[in-house]
């Protein structure tokens, strides 16, 4: 079975937009002031207090986490450092230890927001083990359940999902642990 996809044009502006300069300054494409590389990552975490709006959940001072804009199911969140590294090898000691325990976090507001019957928790590190943004360490945390593939991903490869992205983010910051 092969996974086709589906056309979703509108997908580019969005990406577009947290690649492209702000206020229309220098090229299309180019990096963003203070934004490494222009990363949609970093400038996520860089565009405020966390809300429905720019998808923070919560933020520490080395970590954050914020929903996956295109989830595998609703819960999906990424976990990142703040700071733009790609690879586990380069976070500092703190930065490692602030990862894995915001990680922690994460299945616990997942559990408690979902109560899954199992989770994912992983990272695909670099672009051939498919990182969608090598260039910034993320790991995605998933809620799972039996069953929850469905016919439209077996017969269109297409995935449906049962909430909005706001819906999940209140969820999930309901839950966050204190």
């Amino acid at each position: 079975m092969t996974l086709d996809h589906l056309w979703a044009g509108w997908r580019n502006a969005y990406v577009s937009s947290l690649t492209s300069p702000v206020s229309g300054e220098g090229e299309v494409g180019a990096p963003m002031p203070d934004v490494p590389e222009g990363c949609v990552l970093c400038r996520i975490d860089a565009s405020g207090l966390p809300s429905a709006d720019n998808g923070v959940v919560a933020r520490r001072e080395r970590c954050v986490t914020l929903l996956n804009a295109y989830p595998y199911a609703p819960g999906h969140v990424l976990v990142m450092p703040r700071r733009h590294v790609g690879s586990l090898a380069e976070l500092d000691g703190e930065e490692r230890r602030d990862l894995w325990e915001m990680v922690g976090d994460a299945v616990r507001c997942i559990e408690a927001a979902y109560a899954p019957e199992g989770l994912n928790v992983g990272a695909n590190l670099g672009a051939a083990a498919g990182a969608g943004i090598p260039r910034h360490l993320h790991v995605h945390a998933l809620p799972r359940w039996a069953g929850d593939t469905n016919f439209m991903t077996a017969v269109a490869g297409a995935r449906v999902l049962p909430e909005a992205l706001p819906d999940t983010w209140a969820k999930l910051r309901d839950a966050w642990p204190a």
